[in-house]
């Protein structure tokens, strides 16, 4: 017997999730510096908490003090049990041991970029901390200093941090960046201290981690929309120009074979970029599509009607034209409901999916963008 359209679906986008979620891959940080200087409330300010909650993550080999922690397409390095300015040999030694052998792995597998922390309250950076920052970049990797905990009030940081930062600078560390990067993770209302510098701080991880692995540095952080919002147009356009070259009958997700994988793929990878589970994304996409369904169909039935000759043409430039147009119509309305999703809305009190504020949220934002495409082709669609 063939399966519901609904299991269908959700097999369909379920497959095609896990699919875009390994050509995507991992983005993977190793995270060092003394105990207290903030590592966790800098990583979790960037790229949120949810590999916090993973728990201690897993040690890399047997008996190592390296664990990974990975969940998406975020997954960072450090240690346990061992002390930064104690125990630096028998660190870098495994993280030799480590590199050496995730080299030989898929680069979703490899450590890509490492952040050494210095708390700026501290006041000082031991000759200990230089040397491991020089053994780091021995073993081959980017290193990147952060001065953490840097108090700043109407823009202008601490004198004392800014003295740090004087201070190490002359040191001439073999940095991958050549800004010591001064953040606060976390804003203190009562303090009157405000969170800065991860903007940046991001920004020059960007240029430092191999191309290979921007599109799950994209997808891992949180506070950059502006990039998830290009990276999201990007796979539009990507989907867009196969829906236009299909040229098959353009209804969204329904008798349409050749653009329902199109289609797909595109709502697979927007959800992945603004880190929407697998769960979520096929529950919204299933409330989302069944508003787009009937659109679509409305939409082509109209310009069928409508357009002199398209009935004899939707095998060619009319079908080409409409199939370009929805695929980009549904794009965007989905990008608008991942985002809204990756913010925490569009849910009931108890957390669960508002399926009824999704769907009209996903029509209202289609019908909006096929205006813009095709605005002779609504008069059936807006009924």
């Amino acid at each position: 017997m063939a399966p519901a359209p609904r299991d269908w679906f959700s097999k369909q986008f379920g497959d095609t999730f896990d699919e875009k979620a390994r050509e995507i891959g991992r983005f993977n940080l190793a995270i060092f510096g003394k105990t207290g200087v903030g590592k966790s409330t800098l990583v979790n300010a960037i790229f949120g908490e949810d590999v916090a909650e993973t728990g201690i993550g897993q040690p890399v080999t047997q008996g190592s003090h390296l664990y990974m922690h990975a969940d998406g397409h975020f997954g960072v390095l450090d240690t346990r049990g061992l002390e930064i300015g104690t125990d630096d040999e028998t660190i870098l030694s495994e993280l030799e041991q480590y590199i050496r052998q995730m080299r030989r792995q898929p680069q979703a597998e490899q450590v890509h970029v490492a952040w050494y922390c210095v708390r700026a309250g501290d006041r000082r950076f031991e000759e200990t901390e230089e040397a491991f920052i020089r053994g780091l970049d021995r073993l081959g990797l980017p290193v990147m200093l952060v001065l953490t905990q840097v108090p700043m009030r109407d823009g202008r940081h601490h004198p004392d941090a800014l003295a740090l930062r004087d201070v190490i600078a002359e040191r001439d560390l073999p940095l991958a960046a050549q800004s010591i990067f001064l953040t606060n993770a976390k804003s203190d209302d009562f303090a009157g201290l405000e969170a800065h510098g991860l903007q940046e701080l991001l920004d020059a991880t960007f240029l430092v981690a191999p191309a290979g692995v921007q599109e799950a540095l994209v997808a891992a952080q949180k506070i950059d929309l502006k990039r998830k919002r290009e990276l999201a147009d990007k796979a539009i356009r990507a989907a867009v120009g196969a829906a236009a070259a299909a040229g098959a009958t353009p209804i969204p997700f329904a008798d349409a074979a050749v653009l329902v994988p199109i289609q797909l793929t595109m709502m697979a990878t927007i959800s992945h970029i603004y880190g929407v589970g697998v769960d979520r994304a096929t529950a919204a996409a299933l409330a989302a599509t069944a508003a787009a369904t009937a659109g679509g169909r409305s939409l082509v039935t109209s310009l069928i009607k409508t357009v002199p000759g398209a009935g004899t043409l939707v095998g060619g430039g009319i079908a080409a034209v409409v199939a370009s147009s929805v695929t980009w119509a549904v794009g965007q309305a989905w990008t608008t409901v991942c985002s809204r999703l990756s913010q925490g809305k569009l849910t009931g009190v108890s957390g669960a999916l508002d399926s009824d504020a999704i769907r009209e949220l996903f029509l209202d934002e289609f019908r909006g963008n096929m205006r813009k495409k095709l605005p002779g082709g609504f008069k059936t669609l807006d009924k």
